[in-house]
Protein backbone atom coordinates (compact mmCIF):
# COMPACT_ATOMS: atom_id res chain seq x y z
CA UNK A 1 0.00 0.00 0.00
CA UNK A 2 1.21 3.42 -0.65
CA UNK A 3 1.81 6.04 2.37
CA UNK A 4 -0.31 9.07 1.97
CA UNK A 5 2.62 11.18 2.70
CA UNK A 6 6.27 10.93 1.67
CA UNK A 7 7.87 8.88 4.67
CA UNK A 8 11.53 9.89 5.42
CA UNK A 9 13.01 6.79 7.19
CA UNK A 10 15.99 8.78 9.21
CA UNK A 11 18.49 8.65 11.87
CA UNK A 12 18.63 11.78 14.36
CA UNK A 13 22.33 12.20 14.37
CA UNK A 14 23.40 10.36 10.78
CA UNK A 15 25.06 13.87 9.07
CA UNK A 16 23.47 12.52 5.38
CA UNK A 17 19.66 12.17 7.34
CA UNK A 18 19.85 15.95 8.79
CA UNK A 19 20.97 17.35 5.49
CA UNK A 20 17.80 15.66 4.07
CA UNK A 21 15.63 17.04 6.85
CA UNK A 22 16.96 20.56 6.41
CA UNK A 23 15.79 20.66 2.86
CA UNK A 24 12.50 18.75 2.87
CA UNK A 25 11.86 21.03 6.24
CA UNK A 26 12.74 23.97 4.32
CA UNK A 27 11.22 23.16 0.92
CA UNK A 28 7.75 23.27 3.28
CA UNK A 29 6.93 19.75 2.29
CA UNK A 30 4.02 17.18 4.73
CA UNK A 31 6.41 14.28 5.46
CA UNK A 32 6.08 11.78 7.85
CA UNK A 33 9.46 10.45 9.95
CA UNK A 34 10.39 7.11 11.16
CA UNK A 35 13.03 7.85 13.37
CA UNK A 36 15.02 3.90 12.77
CA UNK A 37 16.79 2.60 15.34
CA UNK A 38 20.63 1.52 13.29
CA UNK A 39 20.63 -2.18 15.21
CA UNK A 40 16.84 -3.34 14.62
CA UNK A 41 16.05 -1.71 11.44
CA UNK A 42 12.24 -1.93 10.31
CA UNK A 43 10.70 -4.62 7.82
CA UNK A 44 9.06 -1.55 6.48
CA UNK A 45 12.62 -0.03 5.37
CA UNK A 46 14.41 -3.56 4.43
CA UNK A 47 11.10 -3.92 2.19
CA UNK A 48 11.94 -0.86 -0.10
CA UNK A 49 15.58 -0.24 0.63
CA UNK A 50 17.67 -3.41 0.85
CA UNK A 51 20.55 -1.69 1.58
CA UNK A 52 19.06 0.16 4.44
CA UNK A 53 21.10 3.23 5.04
CA UNK A 54 19.60 5.85 5.91
CA UNK A 55 18.07 8.40 5.07
CA UNK A 56 15.49 6.37 2.45
CA UNK A 57 12.69 8.41 1.03
CA UNK A 58 9.57 6.68 -0.08
CA UNK A 59 6.90 8.58 -1.96
CA UNK A 60 3.37 8.53 -2.35
CA UNK A 61 3.61 6.81 -5.52
CA UNK A 62 5.74 4.01 -4.61
CA UNK A 63 9.17 4.87 -5.70
CA UNK A 64 11.92 5.52 -3.59
CA UNK A 65 14.75 7.72 -3.00
CA UNK A 66 17.99 6.21 -1.43
CA UNK A 67 20.74 8.96 -1.60
CA UNK A 68 20.37 11.99 0.90
CA UNK A 69 21.44 14.85 -2.18
CA UNK A 70 18.57 12.96 -4.50
CA UNK A 71 16.30 13.73 -1.55
CA UNK A 72 17.29 17.28 -1.51
CA UNK A 73 17.02 18.10 -4.62
CA UNK A 74 13.59 16.91 -5.12
CA UNK A 75 12.78 18.56 -2.34
CA UNK A 76 14.02 21.96 -3.52
CA UNK A 77 12.19 21.18 -6.59
CA UNK A 78 8.98 21.43 -4.88
CA UNK A 79 9.88 24.66 -2.51
CA UNK A 80 6.76 26.04 -0.62
CA UNK A 81 8.47 27.99 1.70
CA UNK A 82 5.97 28.42 4.88
CA UNK A 83 7.72 31.29 6.19
CA UNK A 84 8.31 35.06 4.16
CA UNK A 85 11.76 34.68 5.09
CA UNK A 86 12.31 31.79 3.20
CA UNK A 87 14.38 31.82 0.25
CA UNK A 88 15.16 29.09 -1.82
CA UNK A 89 18.54 27.77 -1.62
CA UNK A 90 21.12 28.93 -4.57
CA UNK A 91 21.88 25.77 -6.25
CA UNK A 92 23.42 24.02 -9.41
CA UNK A 93 26.65 25.67 -9.84
CA UNK A 94 30.01 24.05 -10.51
CA UNK A 95 31.58 25.28 -7.39
CA UNK A 96 28.70 24.19 -5.53
CA UNK A 97 29.06 20.69 -6.82
CA UNK A 98 32.54 20.54 -6.50
CA UNK A 99 32.32 21.70 -2.86
CA UNK A 100 30.40 18.95 -1.96
CA UNK A 101 32.18 15.79 -3.71
CA UNK A 102 35.18 17.11 -1.54
CA UNK A 103 32.91 17.16 1.30
CA UNK A 104 31.45 13.71 0.37
CA UNK A 105 34.55 11.70 -0.64
CA UNK A 106 38.31 12.58 0.97
CA UNK A 107 36.69 14.58 3.92
CA UNK A 108 34.36 11.87 4.99
CA UNK A 109 37.19 9.88 4.60
CA UNK A 110 39.28 11.99 6.81
CA UNK A 111 36.37 12.45 9.22
CA UNK A 112 35.80 8.92 9.80
CA UNK A 113 39.63 7.88 10.88
CA UNK A 114 39.36 11.22 12.83
CA UNK A 115 36.40 10.32 14.55
CA UNK A 116 36.65 6.15 14.86
CA UNK A 117 40.40 5.72 14.99
CA UNK A 118 41.82 3.26 17.53
CA UNK A 119 45.36 4.98 18.01
CA UNK A 120 45.79 8.82 18.35
CA UNK A 121 48.73 9.02 16.06
CA UNK A 122 46.23 8.37 13.57
CA UNK A 123 42.91 10.30 14.82
CA UNK A 124 45.66 13.52 15.27
CA UNK A 125 46.85 12.83 11.43
CA UNK A 126 43.44 12.60 10.28
CA UNK A 127 42.39 15.39 11.82
CA UNK A 128 45.47 17.47 10.12
CA UNK A 129 44.69 16.35 6.82
CA UNK A 130 41.21 17.20 7.24
CA UNK A 131 42.60 20.46 8.35
CA UNK A 132 44.32 21.29 5.61
CA UNK A 133 42.11 19.97 2.53
CA UNK A 134 38.97 21.05 3.27
CA UNK A 135 38.36 23.04 7.12
CA UNK A 136 40.90 25.79 6.00
CA UNK A 137 39.90 26.74 2.97
CA UNK A 138 36.22 26.70 3.74
CA UNK A 139 37.52 29.26 6.85
CA UNK A 140 38.93 31.47 3.90
CA UNK A 141 35.49 31.41 1.73
CA UNK A 142 33.82 32.42 4.68
CA UNK A 143 36.11 35.70 5.42
CA UNK A 144 35.20 36.66 1.94
CA UNK A 145 31.14 35.84 2.04
CA UNK A 146 28.79 34.98 4.53
CA UNK A 147 28.11 31.82 3.26
CA UNK A 148 29.95 29.54 1.28
CA UNK A 149 28.83 30.94 -2.15
CA UNK A 150 27.73 34.01 -1.51
CA UNK A 151 25.79 36.14 0.93
CA UNK A 152 22.60 33.75 1.22
CA UNK A 153 22.79 30.38 2.34
CA UNK A 154 23.00 27.74 -0.44
CA UNK A 155 22.47 23.51 -1.18
CA UNK A 156 26.38 23.48 -0.38
CA UNK A 157 25.98 25.27 3.05
CA UNK A 158 23.09 22.46 3.98
CA UNK A 159 24.91 19.54 2.40
CA UNK A 160 28.33 20.40 4.48
CA UNK A 161 26.72 21.79 7.92
CA UNK A 162 26.07 18.30 8.97
CA UNK A 163 29.55 16.90 8.45
CA UNK A 164 31.30 20.06 9.66
CA UNK A 165 29.02 19.64 13.21
CA UNK A 166 30.13 16.03 13.25
CA UNK A 167 33.68 17.09 12.84
CA UNK A 168 33.83 19.76 15.47
CA UNK A 169 32.41 17.28 17.97
CA UNK A 170 34.83 15.12 17.82
CA UNK A 171 37.00 17.00 19.79
CA UNK A 172 34.86 20.15 20.88
CA UNK A 173 37.58 21.86 22.94
CA UNK A 174 40.13 21.22 20.22
CA UNK A 175 37.99 22.87 17.71
CA UNK A 176 36.92 25.92 19.68
CA UNK A 177 41.20 26.54 19.87
CA UNK A 178 41.69 26.25 16.54
CA UNK A 179 42.47 28.64 14.10
CA UNK A 180 38.63 29.03 12.25
CA UNK A 181 36.78 31.29 14.09
CA UNK A 182 34.40 32.71 11.14
CA UNK A 183 34.12 28.56 10.09
CA UNK A 184 33.15 28.14 13.91
CA UNK A 185 30.51 31.65 13.59
CA UNK A 186 29.32 29.83 10.13
CA UNK A 187 28.36 26.36 12.18
CA UNK A 188 26.88 28.17 15.43
CA UNK A 189 25.04 30.65 13.62
CA UNK A 190 23.52 27.51 11.20
CA UNK A 191 23.28 24.91 14.02
CA UNK A 192 21.47 27.68 16.13
CA UNK A 193 18.80 28.75 13.22
CA UNK A 194 15.42 28.04 13.84
CA UNK A 195 15.48 25.90 10.89
CA UNK A 196 18.10 23.54 11.88
CA UNK A 197 16.69 23.05 15.56
CA UNK A 198 13.40 22.11 13.99
CA UNK A 199 15.10 19.38 12.58
CA UNK A 200 16.74 17.60 15.13
CA UNK A 201 14.03 16.70 18.16
CA UNK A 202 14.49 13.44 19.58
CA UNK A 203 12.29 10.67 18.18
CA UNK A 204 11.59 7.03 19.86
CA UNK A 205 12.33 4.39 17.14
CA UNK A 206 9.55 3.79 14.96
CA UNK A 207 7.10 0.90 15.08
CA UNK A 208 4.49 -0.52 13.01
CA UNK A 209 0.81 0.99 14.26
CA UNK A 210 2.32 4.53 15.80
CA UNK A 211 0.71 7.18 15.04
CA UNK A 212 1.96 9.33 12.56
CA UNK A 213 5.26 11.87 13.36
CA UNK A 214 5.46 14.80 11.10
CA UNK A 215 8.73 16.42 10.11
Amino acid sequence: MNPSLPVLYSFRRCPYAIRARLALKHAGLAIALREVALKYKPAALLEISPKATVPVLQLVDGSVLEESLDIMHWALDRFEPTQPDHARWRTGCADELALIALNDGAFKRLLDGYKYADQTQVAARCRDEAFELFIAPLERRLCVTRYLLGESPSLADMAILPFIRQFAGVDADGFAAAPFPTLRHWLDGLTHAPLFVSVMPKHAPWQPGDPLTLL
